[in-house]
């Protein structure tokens, strides 16, 4: 295992091996991800060096001190943090091997199948249909809320393979190609006017079987891993002291002293608090992770970042008074990255509606935080132990 110096030290050996300035950046990340500086805590030969998580930070600040390029973390979350850590734990060799690499660099676009229409929060429930035939499975279904469906190469897909057994358990996981021509992507338009999101349909579309994650029939349990690496990613990433939406409603108080009252300074303290104390949250979740796998503490972090972000968007209109009813970009565009500092405060306020839809409801996180992090009794489940076939839809 490299320690800190170590690292540091083979960090400066690779950049002085590939100029930054000089290399192309495709080839750049290629070669970082063969040199087992993309994730330190993966194994060696999938970008890692089975260092500590922690020890990624090193590495990360010496690339960024030399202008070396990214790989647009943004766009490529849904590969990062929820198909990377799936297929890293519950693949196959050769899964890994032909996946991480091109999902790391951003060659390969991953979206996630798993939502709906007739199975939202009740995810369980869903119908989509994977039928064996010969080395494939032929997929029937819709699936819905996909975001960035329409830039992905691949998909993280949940499909029923036995309509005989409860509903949790005849689910299996399955890697699908986007572009297979049984694939329909269609745009989902929202309230800010943007179509980030999508709607898909899946028609006689051919899946190998080598494409699996995991035993047949335990596509529930292995979800539970994207699932809790989901919410992780959105509610708990790492932002600097007075970052992200905070740090908006921080400045424009600062520089526009018309438009304070003490109300709205009660609010904006009161919120400024909240998010200390979810940044610092997030920091002791991400130390956890370094040493385990993420549990259901994620469902805490994204049900109160969802809530902040709704708080502090409408006390952003409230503060702007008319200026913050304007929405200056209400236009038909297929996003692949959402910006919320970077636009105005229509927009935050609009969008910041999804964060509690969006990686799990704050209802369904209320039942996950009371029944696994409380040891609640759960809610009576009159359905569990029927076979899916015989359920009302």
């Amino acid at each position: 295992m490299a320690g800190t110096t170590d690292l540091r030290a083979l960090t400066r050996a690779f950049l002085a091996a590939h100029d930054p300035a000089g290399t192309d950046p495709a080839d750049f990340l290629r070669a970082r991800f063969d040199a087992g500086l993309a994730w330190v805590h993966f194994p060696p030969g999938l970008g890692g060096l089975g260092a500590a998580r922690s020890e990624q930070t090193v590495v990360d600040e010496e690339l960024a001190a030399a202008g070396a390029p990214d790989n647009d973390p943004r766009r490529i979350g849904i590969g990062l943090g929820m198909a990377a850590p799936t297929i890293l734990r519950h693949g196959t060799d050769e899964q890994r091997r032909r996946f991480l690499r091109p999902l790391w660099t951003g060659e390969e676009v991953w979206c996630q199948l798993f939502s709906e229409p007739g199975a939202g929060s009740d995810l369980a429930a869903l119908a989509t249909r994977a039928v064996r035939d010969g080395d494939d499975w032929v997929v029937d279904g819709q699936k819905v809320w996909t975001s960035i469906a329409h830039a992905a190469r691949w998909a993280i897909l949940l499909a029923r393979t036995d309509p005989g057994l409860p509903k949790h358990q005849g689910i299996s996981y399955f890697v699908c190609d986007m572009t297979d021509p049984g694939v329909e992507v269609r745009p989902l338009r929202q309230i800010t006017g943007e179509a980030e999101f999508n709607e898909v349909f899946l028609t006689g579309v051919r899946i190998p079987d080598a494409h699996r994650i995991g035993a047949v029939g335990e596509g529930w349990r292995i979800a539970q891993t994207t699932l809790n690496n989901e919410r992780v990613a959105i509610g708990g990433q790492a932002t600097p002291r007075e970052g992200g939406m905070i740090g908006v409603l921080a400045e424009a108080w600062r520089e526009r002293p018309e438009l304070r009252t003490h109300e709205l300074h009660q609010r904006l303290l009161k919120g400024w608090v909240d998010a200390e104390v979810l940044r610092l949250t997030g920091e002791r979740l991400r130390q956890q992770l370094a040493v385990g796998q993420p549990g259901p503490e994620g469902a805490a972090m994204k049900l109160a970042f969802a809530r902040l972000a709704q708080e502090l968007s409408g006390l952003d209109v409230e503060l702007r008074g008319e200026e913050g009813l304007g929405y200056q970009d209400w236009t038909m565009t297929r996003p692949e990255v959402v910006d919320f500092t970077g636009r105005d405060a229509g927009y935050r306020y609009l969008r910041a509606k999804g964060n509690s839809i969006e990686g799990g409801s704050s209802e369904i996180l209320r039942n996950v935080i009371a029944e696994r992090v409380l040891g609640l009794p759960a809610e009576p489940r009159t359905d569990k132990d029927l076979p899916w076939k015989e359920l009302r839809r």
